[in-house]
């Protein structure tokens, strides 16, 4: 199946213009999906790339998009906060649903955008479907990625950090405030299907937060184990197989763009 991609420019309600691609299958989709990226990754990280292709390989329009400060989106990261992120992610949505005239089916979240997704999904009423990959059970996880670095930031107001080989400025309020937030409440309230796809080998965030995920979720949710998957999915095969379960689970979900 042939697959376009197609620039789509994405205004948020602070004035910063974020960047997306829109992938296209050829034909009639049979759904819409949006990909939340992992945390200081982009909307090209090899896994988002691969994972949006996957998905339009099997019929389904997809966005995949850049959180402020990274990839090509404007903005500096080190403003970034749990606020922003929901902000930006919510306009993507906006975004994606107007230019291809139909609402968003299911929206995705890899690692740190998992929980974004679980955060967001409850207030997006087109949403038919959630589906977290590798995601923590709580925003404020995340920061263990740079823990060492902690008190410099309290102490200073921001500090560079190495993620995964990327330098990343994080600031205080980023900090507090994903420290802050919590999915108690939102995950009973979701209201819709959840697929919570995680390895059991992740040594990023560990398999315990998708038991955490699934027991606060309430039904209809599914957990599919990634047996020989990492936290990244660096292995195509294994951005493939993820494709074709979030396929299968979410048939009768998608809605064909008639």
């Amino acid at each position: 199946m042939g697959i376009r991609n197609r620039a789509l420019p994405i205004d948020t309600p602070r004035g910063i213009r974020l960047s997306g691609v829109v992938v296209e299958p050829e034909g009639i989709p049979v759904g819409q999906v949006c990909i939340a990226h992992c945390f200081a990754c982009s909307k090209d990280f090899p896994a988002t790339v691969r994972l949006a292709r996957a998905l339009a390989q099997e019929g389904i329009v997809v966005l995949r998009f850049d959180f402020m400060g990274l990839g090509e989106a404007q903005g500096r990261f080190g403003d970034s906060s749990f606020a922003t992120y929901c902000e930006d992610l919510g306009a993507a949505l906006d975004a994606f649903d107007t230019y291809t005239g139909f609402p968003t089916d299911l929206l995705i979240g890899h690692s740190f955008g998992g929980a974004m997704a679980l955060a967001l999904a409850g207030n997006r009423d087109e949403l038919q479907g959630v589906v977290t990959i590798a995601a923590p059970a709580e925003p404020g996880h995340v920061t263990r990625l740079f823990e060492a670095r902690a008190r410099g930031i309290r102490e200073t107001g921001s500090a560079e950090v190495d993620i995964g080989g990327r330098t990343i400025m994080i600031g205080r309020e980023f900090m507090d405030s994903v420290e802050e937030q919590h999915l108690d409440d939102a995950l009973p309230a979701l209201g819709r299907p959840l697929l919570v796809l995680h390895s059991p080998k992740d040594s990023v965030v560990g398999i315990d937060h998708a038991r955490r995920i699934f027991e606060r979720a309430r039904h209809p949710k599914s957990f599919v184990a990634l047996h020989r998957a990492d936290h990244l999915l660096t292995r195509p095969e294994h951005t493939a197989y993820v494709a074709r379960l979030i396929h299968a689970w979410a048939y009768d979900l998608l809605r064909p763009h008639q």
